[in-house]
């Protein structure tokens, strides 16, 4: 009989042991929190660490923002946040953050630097609140190139402060060609300097990029992608066309998972743009939105938050958004419950997202 060396005979017993088979099976977790039509988006690595894009809404979302990020955290087995970035300073991404801090600790604040778009509100929090909260972990300003430390993953930082990274990642640098038709669009002082974060594990890739602007997506994609390819695009600066440029197409997405609200985002000219992304298998949705109608709307399956006052029939035609301002209407209701999309990555690429109101799955093969 053949006698097997001892260290092969390990190596049998390692590999065939319920250790060793639930830890290949481990997966990177994103939760992407219904904040209506602000940004929370949390990652949970393989080793159990979390990474939080964006805290929700300011005023009186605040409260209920934190608690949906804290039941989305505790559903992953979280007692902490341990870095939180914060993509700028508006009031629909930083605006939970300090009743998050109060119910969960949060250990490393990430950020732009200061704002550059003077709001008082915001200048008060930045100055009285923000310092208070990091006193209590670490704080960093994020530069392109950066990375950010989460255990079983790579995370780098691609834009921030309004510069982008000027070296292709690994498996970035083609020619876009969707640059041809590009054309520049409006936008404000705050949104460019946004932080844009790209996320790999194995051969799984997604990407995140705040509220970067039409100019912005240009100049981290044109003439050469220096992202590459991603299997998941978070975001999409919430379905609204100050971003969402044909440049995207050059991402090449099998999935996007757009965070919209009930009447924000969801343009018609953004739809077309997302949905005709070569290689583009499905588009979710945080939200029916009013904006798109059932003309530029995704199946019901797709879309995890519907209106609680819904009416009586929904129209085809999208409607025109309200000009700003004391005397637009109010949003369609939508504070009861609230539900995440949640995807779920192995190292081989492959992946499944579910939409927790229906429970709808849908699994995609590694490529």
């Amino acid at each position: 009989m053949r006698v097997w060396p001892a260290v092969l005979i390990a190596v049998a017993l390692a590999a065939s042991s319920p250790f060793a088979q639930t830890n290949s099976a481990k997966t990177l977790d994103i939760y992407v929190v219904d904040v209506e039509g602000g940004n929370a988006t949390l990652f949970v690595s393989p080793a159990g660490e979390s990474l939080l894009i964006d805290s929700g809404n300011a005023g009186t979302g605040a409260v209920r923002d934190a608690e949906r990020i804290v039941a989305a955290a505790k559903a992953a087995g979280l007692s902490k946040i341990d870095t939180l970035i914060t993509t700028h300073w508006h009031g629909d991404h930083y605006g939970g953050m300090a009743e998050l801090a109060a119910r969960m600790p949060i250990g490393t604040f990430i950020d732009h630097g200061p704002n550059v778009q003077p709001a008082a509100a915001t200048d008060l929090f930045l100055q009285n609140v923000y310092p208070q909260l990091y006193a209590k972990g670490q704080h960093r300003v994020a530069k392109p190139g950066d990375k950010v430390s989460v255990a079983g993953l790579n995370v780098t930082i691609v834009s921030s402060a309004g510069e982008t990274i000027k070296a292709p990642l690994q498996g970035g640098g083609a020619v876009n060609p969707s640059c041809a038709n590009f054309k520049p669009g409006d936008g404000n002082a705050e949104d460019p300097m946004s932080v844009g974060t790209y996320v790999t594990y194995g051969r799984f890739h997604t990407v995140h990029l705040g509220d970067l602007t039409k100019q912005k997506e240009f100049e981290l994609m044109c003439p050469k992608n220096r992202i590459g390819t991603v299997d998941v695009f978070l975001g999409l600066h919430h379905g609204v066309d100050t971003s969402n440029s044909e440049v995207i197409h050059g991402l090449h997405p099998r999935v996007a998972i757009m965070n919209n609200g009930t009447r924000k985002g969801g343009q018609p000219a953004v739809m077309k743009v997302v949905l005709s992304s070569p290689g583009l298998e499905d588009l979710w949705q945080m939200h029916f939105s009013q904006l798109s109608g059932q003309e530029y709307t995704v199946p019901g399956l797709f879309i995890a938050n519907l209106l609680d006052e819904p009416s009586t029939s929904m129209p085809i035609a999208p409607i025109a958004a309200p000009p700003p301002g004391p005397g637009a209407p109010p949003a369609p209701v939508h504070n009861g419950q609230a539900y995440w999309i949640k995807v779920s990555a192995k190292m081989d690429g492959s992946f499944t997202v579910t939409n927790t109101r229906n429970q709808f799955t849908k699994s995609y093969a590694a490529k």
